[in-house]
């Protein structure tokens, strides 16, 4: 899991880094609000956790235009000095999923960052995952639609599973770039168009299967289910 962090003491800073990712957690850290909000949109994130002051805005200003921006509610922790219940309710009503009063201590803070990831993917530790009638098999990196084999290669399996667990939200071609071919620069994005292209046509993506892969115009993707209503966005095409 990625994590970002804002966090405008370095000292701190470097704390959390070591507690996040002695277990295994990936974590960036930014100083300001700005450079903080400008890689949450254009970089893959699984969970934020924020500090409340900071130089250029406060802590619920970040979140309230996280909330605004992203198209998927990712988990957000406050970490910070403001511990008064007043503080915490704000915080919560902003849209916050919890609250550590600093210093946290790495037990506790390890512990309520593993709950949240448990909440994301409730299902990421099972071998068989069921989405209609696609059915993943994580272990012999199978995909099945209706039963049937479908014949894809290992690229097109780590794409396919990323997508499903993400469903709903969108995923630029550098969020994509990033988490399935490993790369994060001087990569063309139009791999990414390329294979999401093919995928559509490998997977039986039409109504009758109850999914869709639209394409967010000049964004990237995002996995729809048919059955469901989704948001919208501005500027957005439905690939053809």
């Amino acid at each position: 899991m990625r994590i970002a962090l804002l966090e405008d003491e370095l000292e701190q800073a470097r704390h959390i880094e070591l507690v996040l990712t002695e277990p295994g957690y990936q974590c960036d850290s930014f100083q300001t609000g700005q450079t903080f909000l400008s890689a949450v949109q254009h970089r893959s994130y699984d969970l934020l956790i924020l500090d409340w002051q900071i130089p250029d805005m406060t802590g619920i200003e970040v979140l309230k235009n996280v909330r605004a921006q992203l198209n998927w509610p990712i988990p957000v922790v406050f970490l910070t000095q403001r511990d008064s219940e007043q503080d915490i309710v704000q915080a919560l009503d902003a849209g916050a999923d919890d609250y550590l009063a600093k210093p946290a201590r790495p037990a506790e803070l390890l512990a309520r960052i593993n709950a949240l990831a448990r909440r994301i993917h409730p299902e990421s530790d099972k071998a068989l995952l069921a989405f209609g009638p696609f059915q993943i098999d994580t272990q012999q990196r199978i995909i099945r639609l209706h039963g049937e084999i479908l014949t894809l290669t290992d690229k097109d399996f780590d794409l396919t599973l990323f997508l499903f667990q993400n469903q709903g939200r969108l995923l630029t071609r550098e969020m994509l770039l990033e988490r399935v071919w490993g790369v994060t620069r001087d990569i063309n994005t139009r791999t990414v168009d390329t294979h999401m292209s093919r995928l559509r046509r490998r997977l039986g993506l039409n109504p009758e299967n109850g999914f869709r892969i639209k394409t967010i115009y000049q964004r990237g993707y995002r996995l729809e289910a048919m059955t469901t209503a989704t948001p919208t966005d501005t500027g957005l095409a439905e690939a053809k």
